[in-house]
């Protein structure tokens, strides 16, 4: 029955398949199928699919819940546990409401197998269109599984119809298509997001590591190659991210500072040189929050449930962000050195310790943890968006264009890694900007002690809402460098390292 509904043709896409899958986004073997959707995409496909459909709805009220599935599988001699059922409905339950319509299970076939399309493309390593006892073994292998041939074969004979013992697409559709099976290792090396790009802000969800990475230790040497990235990065881009300070301190309406402007006093203030204060503790940062963030990342994944290899997006993100707030936490004293480092005039401190010292003996321990609050909220609109536009930007770019790989190239990474960063940056700004000004306090003369709703009341009164955004302008300046930079040196240490590419 299963069988019965899927397009049978093995034959490459003719070139005009995609002008086909575009005119019948209803059918989910019209994208990248061979037939162009003369078969997959017509009208008698979507009769068998309203057929099958009919067939698994064994209550007859228009949709599929895990009982219908579980009943109408079982009749069709699949069988599937009550956990993989629950996959299915919640990938295609797009309306929410506990079921899959007709319209929701003809999407999720189509978003399935493509995603199916892309594991057999990855299996297939001869690329002859089958896959055989030793393509099974070799793929395990990559992903730290080691199994013999007799194991592999035993594998292929579940899903071989016709005792050939290889498996061609088709076999490998009808076995899986209504099985929630789309781990793709390969997007998982591709797609690397955290550990590659560094704008000067570490408030990222983690990336994921293939079982193969964590088992081989290759997880370790992806987190220096992105320290070595970051610590390259942020020092090339330290003057803009120093005049981001000093506009996010000192500019206001009576006080207009320009990017040029901005550069010329700090260069007649302390020389050249001083446009790179406050470099070096952001620069030492990155070690222990990266680790700390990807140790406490590892620990909370356990503690959210999941016995998956990766996480689903909202899952995700909460472990990300709470993994954030610990590492943040951890930190925040050298954070708060960072900006008082960046915004000290010459001669005020002799270095890093100088200057710690001074604000212990002045302020306290409480100085360390100025603007905390407002740095911890940051981090869910940060991490959060980021996600959520990489994650879209990811899955557009495999729906539409990743037909034998899941490899987007360099510029396609750069763009998704570019647009997700600015966009998480724009919606935590105002957090990031008042943080600034309250671990700032101090170095003002006269300042008054503020809270964080204080401050926000007092800028919009004063500045409206773009003194919010003061700095905005060499903050963005910074991204596409900061990324660009980041990229090419986080590949060459991997080369260094000898983290594998595929």
């Amino acid at each position: 029955m299963v069988s019965s509904v899927l397009c049978r043709c093995v034959a490459s896409p003719p070139p005009d398949a995609a002008a086909a899958a575009s005119s019948s986004a209803s059918s989910p073997a019209s994208v990248g199928d061979p037939c162009g959707g003369a078969v997959c995409g017509g009208p008698d496909h979507r009769l068998r699919l309203w057929s099958l459909f009919q067939t698994l709805d064994v209550n007859r009220d228009g949709g599929l819940c895990v009982n219908d599935l579980a009943v109408g599988l079982r009749r069709l001699g699949l069988h599937r546990t009550e956990g993989e059922l629950q996959k299915i409905v919640q990938a295609g339950d797009k309306d929410l409401d506990g079921q899959l319509d007709f319209e929701e299970f003809v999407h999720y076939l189509q978003d399935h197998e493509k995603k199916l399309r892309l594991v057999f493309k990855s299996l297939d390593k001869k690329n002859d269109g089958r896959i055989d006892a030793q393509e099974i073994m070799q793929s395990l292998r990559d992903l730290g599984v080691k199994i013999s041939e007799q194991q592999a074969e035993k594998i292929l004979k579940s899903m071989d119809k016709n005792g050939t013992m290889t498996i061609d697409w088709n076999e490998w559709r009808d076995y899986h298509l209504l099985h929630p099976v789309e781990n793709i290792p390969e997007i998982i090396l591709y797609w690397k997001h955290s550990t590659i790009f560094d704008v000067g802000e570490n408030l990222t969800v983690p990336d994921e590591f293939t079982v193969e990475e964590r088992q081989t230790g290759m997880w370790w040497r992806h987190l220096v190659a992105g320290g070595g990235a970051g610590a390259v990065s942020r020092t090339c881009t330290a003057p803009l991210d120093r005049l981001k300070v000093l506009m996010q301190v000192h500019a206001s309406r009576s006080n207009h500072m320009g990017i040029i402007g901005g550069f010329t006093q700090m260069i007649r203030e302390g020389g050249a040189r001083s446009l790179w204060r406050g470099n070096g503790i952001n620069v030492l940062k990155i070690a222990p929050e990266s680790a700390i963030k990807f140790m406490a990342y590892e620990q909370i994944k356990r503690l959210v449930g999941s016995d998956q290899e990766t996480l689903r997006i909202h899952e995700r993100l909460v472990a990300g962000s709470l993994a954030g707030a610990i590492a943040q936490s951890s930190i925040y004293p050298m954070e708060v050195l960072k900006t008082r480092m960046a915004l000290r005039k010459t001669g005020q401190y002799s270095g890093m310790l100088d200057c710690a010292r001074r604000i212990l003996a002045r302020e306290g321990v409480a100085a360390f943890y100025k603007g905390y609050v407002p740095n911890m909220l940051g981090i869910i609109p940060y991490a959060g968006i980021d996600l959520a536009v990489y994650e879209t930007l990811k899955n557009a770019w495999l729906q539409r264009y990743a037909v034998n790989s899941a490899d987007p190239g360099v510029f396609v990474l750069l763009a998704c890694g570019t647009m997700s960063s600015t966009c998480g940056q724009l919606a935590s700004y105002p957090l990031a900007l008042v943080r600034t000004r309250m671990q700032a306090q101090a170095s003002i003369e006269g300042a008054p002690e503020v809270t964080m709703s204080s401050l926000f009341k007092h800028i919009l009164r004063t500045e409206g809402a773009f003194g919010l955004y003061r700095g905005l302008a060499p903050n963005f300046m910074k991204v596409i460098p900061a990324v660009s930079i980041s990229y090419v040196v986080y590949e060459n240490l991997k080369i260094t390292l000898g983290v594998q590419s595929r």
